[in-house]
């Protein structure tokens, strides 16, 4: 092999050697709970399983959740092994019995589980690395909270500590990790569908774990995570291979584009940079407040902004007198990595007298981001000159440069030409630093100049004394002007600078208030706040709301609550009193907080509070005006939010009242009729006891027996209603024949007085279902019933079963007159009612369809309504497909 060719990595061909005969280790990471971890791990083991794999699970959360339940059904679960703790029994993974077994592929679930004292070992991901250096193959799962070295930026986005991490160097032994991933929305969905957690629980994490820009955050932070092992993984194998070039990821690029003629051609150069990195990138421009450009410089400036967004980069327009400043503020706003900005050449004398160039200082500025300077091939003219950074030594050196600088010229002149008054020079370079550097520092060239020209230029020279007296009156003049002029341009530079923070200061507060207003409830509006105003303002931020009588932190930037006994005190006394506290003000000045009342035209609503940037330190007039109308806004967005619950939680009252009202108005109807009859079943049994002859008594209580048992069909409906919307329904399965079923279905609408004529058609053989029979009774007794209820006496009614392929398929059908097009889309949703057939005008309570379909889905089958065929006369079809287990599809 020749010296220049690349060789192979010695650690990574140690670390392939290292990884033989141990385990391989496969990672389902999700973003937050609920995105499906754990089901997609056991559906990829059922199809391990079906392709040949010796396949076990170790142990399985599935939460209550029956889609990941029913992935249980074909694979061979572990007992788990019950370890005493505080007096009971508690089951855990049985890391022995897995050994024992050796299997071919172990599920254990929940990678960053802490096992229970009296374990093996105290954390989960322990037992998974002994798996794995005995031989066996693990399938495990986990979140991206978890991972220890996020467990701080979790905590900031989410403001919950996750308790249970795994060290970073545990996912580094993944030899695969798959990323198990959902939208927020349709997250947010699923929770609220209960198929993450019950109701209340679901609620209170829709309301602060699981918001949509929690989700959205931690969703990148996994994508990150994924991302940075691809990355590693494929640096591990090109060196490996000896292969050269892993590639970066996670990058954002920034153009810094200027009025001239390289403009466009550093665009391209720009794209071609973000292409290779595969980056979103920023083409900005910055101007200087007040200034406007024309001709020329505008056109090839838009130009060059129309070319940028073309090819796919969001360009952004700043205002800002220190250009390198107002550049670097924006990259680490955007989270800008690198930044491209041009450099043309020859200009280098220049430079070095009045100072460094734009990428010079950004280059010296720019800790932590990396800056490509782009040459051209000739000097570009420039508009002006940079100066020094502003400060007080620089200003008055450069008034002491100006005057020397004018004496000298002077002098010279004199010796060419006679200057009939060299004072114009003098009033030149006062005009530079009063530019320049503002009040002070012209002050001071002027009274210099005052003393340069009496000592150089006014007869007798080199000396402080006036031989004519209306020398006197030119010296006193000219210092006057010189004053004056060194005031007004002063003056005009402070304005622009505060034009220029008053420019800014509008844009954050538009920011801001757009930012506040797409926000849905308090909760997000108050943690939405104190990140903005901790942005605004770069000082941490806290919002405080009143609950329970006192003060607590509703939201806090960074999410640290720091407050002391004063502040607090501060606090209170700036929400009880609606007026400000703390430093700046008159009450508790010395607290290092000061706090704004948050109120609205009914009550106050909260406290903004933000951190001194010293102990004392007073806020200066601009910032204490921009803290005053970032504390409006964020009352009114507040307010707004308030409101916005309120009229939710009318509109949700409104619809349970509506929904309780009509299943009072259903039930009283459905219940009035079995109860009449009970009663003066009853009634007739008592007062006539001694007149009835056997045959009536055993009719009356049978009529009793049959009612009460109606009573407590509905009473069930209920209760199974309530099982199902809270997802704890259980199914017991066990083998059954779905003949019997449809059988003992038809029995019982008969027993309870159906007067339909029935018809059930059954296939050859039996068809075998694991599925609970109780429930599926009372699924089918549901339709059975409401199939009787509208499809009139007289009707016919058909209940049919097949094999069909992998699922066994029942109809139950009518010849009455069907279901009205309006109800058929929400046919299966709670309480939607039909008119009854036959006249009599009820109506039923709604819950029989409802109930059917939550036990058929529980079963992991699905229910539908058939579409009415042309030609097929009317009735209402109804289809249930359940799955079938090899057994009984054989």
């Amino acid at each position: 092999m020749k010296d220049d060719e690349p060789r192979a990595s010695p650690d990574a061909l140690l670390g392939e050697a290292l990884r033989e005969g141990r385990g391989r280790l496969r990672l389902f990471l999700g973003a937050a709970p609920g995105v499906g971890k754990t089901f997609a791990m056991l559906q990829a083991a059922r199809g391990a399983k079906a392709a040949g794999r010796d396949v076990i699970v170790g142990i399985a959360e599935t939460h209550g959740r029956t889609e990941t339940q029913a992935m249980l059904a074909d694979l061979e679960v572990l007992p788990r092994k019950p370890i005493p703790y505080k007096g009971r029994l508690v089951p855990e993974f049985d890391i022995d019995a897995a050994l024992e077994r050796r299997p071919s592929l172990l599920l254990v679930d929940e990678y960053a589980h802490s096992n229970v004292p009296g374990s093996r070992h105290p954390k989960r991901w322990q037992d998974v690395a002994e798996l794995l250096r005995a031989g066996i193959d693990v399938w495990t799962t986990m979140n991206v909270q978890h991972v220890e070295s996020l467990n701080d930026v979790v905590q900031r986005i989410t403001g919950v500590r996750v308790r249970e991490t795994v060290p970073d160097t545990t996912l580094t032994v993944a030899d695969e990790i798959v990323l198990v991933d959902l939208p927020p929305d349709e997250l947010i969905r699923r929770l609220a569908e209960g198929k993450v957690y019950v109701e209340d629980t679901a609620t209170r994490a829709t309301q602060n774990f699981f918001k949509p820009s929690n989700l959205t955050a931690l969703r990148e932070l996994a994508l990150r995570q994924v991302a940075s092992r691809v990355d590693s993984d494929l640096l591990e194998r090109m060196q490996g291979g000896a292969i050269e070039g892993p590639w970066a990821a996670g990058e954002r690029l920034l153009l810094c584009l200027g009025p001239n003629e390289e403009a466009e051609r550093l665009v391209r150069t720009a794209k071609r940079l973000a292409d290779l990195l595969h980056a979103p990138w920023f083409a900005v421009t910055v101007e200087r407040p007040g200034a406007t450009l024309d001709g020329p410089d505008a056109s090839r400036l838009q130009a060059a902004i129309q070319l940028a967004e073309s090819l796919g980069a969001e360009t952004r327009n700043l205002v800002a007198s220190d250009f390198p400043g107002e550049l670097l503020r924006f990259s680490r706003f955007e989270n800008v990595t690198q930044i491209v900005v041009g450099k043309t050449r020859g200009l280098g004398f220049r430079r070095g007298w009045f100072g460094r160039s734009l990428a010079d200082a950004l280059v010296k500025r720019a800790a932590g981001i990396s800056v490509h300077v782009l040459t051209g091939e000739a000097a570009a003219p420039r508009r002006a000159f940079p100066l020094p950074a502003a400060g007080p030594a620089v200003g008055y050196g450069a008034a002491l440069g100006c005057v020397a600088a004018a004496t000298a010229l002077g002098s010279v002149l004199l010796r060419f030409v006679a200057l009939p008054n060299v004072s114009m020079l003098y009033l030149l370079a006062v005009l530079v630093p009063a530019i320049g550097f503002g009040v002070w520092p012209a002050v001071f060239a002027s009274l210099l100049s005052f003393g340069a020209y009496n000592f150089f230029f006014i007869d007798p020279t080199y000396s402080f004394t006036v031989a004519r007296p209306h020398e006197i009156l030119a010296l006193a003049v000219f210092l006057i002007v010189a004053v004056a002029i060194s005031a007004v341009a002063g003056q005009a530079r402070e304005q622009m600078r505060a034009s220029a923070q008053r420019t800014r200061a509008a844009r954050r507060l538009y920011e801001f208030t757009r930012t506040l207003s797409a926000l849905p409830d308090a909760q997000a509006v108050t943690e939405a706040v104190a990140s903005e105003v901790n942005r605004a303002l770069g000082r941490a931020c806290v919002i405080l709301v009143p609950e329970g009588g006192d003060l607590t932190v509703a939201a806090a930037w960074p999410p640290d609550d720091r407050l002391g006994t004063a502040a607090r005190t501060a606090a209170r006394w700036a929400f009880d009193h609606d007026e400000p506290a703390g430093t700046g003000t008159g009450t508790l000045p010395s607290v290092g907080w000061r706090f704004l009342p948050l109120g609205d035209p009914e009550r106050p609503v909260g406290v903004l509070g933000v951190e001194a940037p010293g102990e004392a330190a007073p806020f200066g007039v601009e910032t204490g005006a921009l803290l005053d109308a970032l504390g409006e806004q964020s009352a009114a967005a507040i307010h707004r939010a308030h409101l916005s619950g309120e009229v939710s939680r009318v509109r949700t009252a409104a619809e349970t009242e509506r929904v309780r009202n009509i299943l009072l108005a259903s039930i009283s109807h459905d219940f009035r009729t079995p109860l009449a009859s009970v009663l003066g079943a009853a009634t007739a049994l008592i007062d006539y006891e001694d007149r009835l002859d056997p045959t009536a008594r055993r009719d009356l209580l049978a009529q009793v027996r049959d009612e009460a048992r109606h009573l407590d069909g509905m009473v069930r409906n209920l209760l199974s209603m309530t099982r199902l919307e809270a997802g704890a329904l259980e199914l017991n399965r066990d083998w059954i024949d779905l003949g019997d079923t449809l059988n003992r279905a038809v029995e019982v609408a008969r027993r309870r007085g159906a007067t339909q004529r029935f018809t059930v058609r059954l296939p050859e053989g039996p068809i075998l279902l694991r599925a609970d029979g109780t429930l599926l009774d009372q699924a089918l007794g549901n339709m059975v019933a409401n199939t009787g209820r509208h499809a009139g006496a007289d009707a016919q009614v058909t209940l049919e079963a097949a094999r069909e392929g992998e699922v066994a398929a029942i109809t139950v059908s009518d010849d009455g007159p069907g279901i009205p097009e309006d109800l058929r889309a929400r046919v299966f949703e709670k309480f939607a009612t039909g008119r009854r057939s036959g006249g009599d005008g009820g109506e039923s309570a709604g819950l029989g369809l409802a109930i059917a379909r939550g036990i058929v889905e529980a079963h992991g089958g699905t229910i539908e309504l058939l579409p009415t065929e042309p030609g097929m006369g009317s009735g209402a079809a109804f289809r249930i497909a359940l799955p079938m287990e090899e057994e009984g599809r054989a």
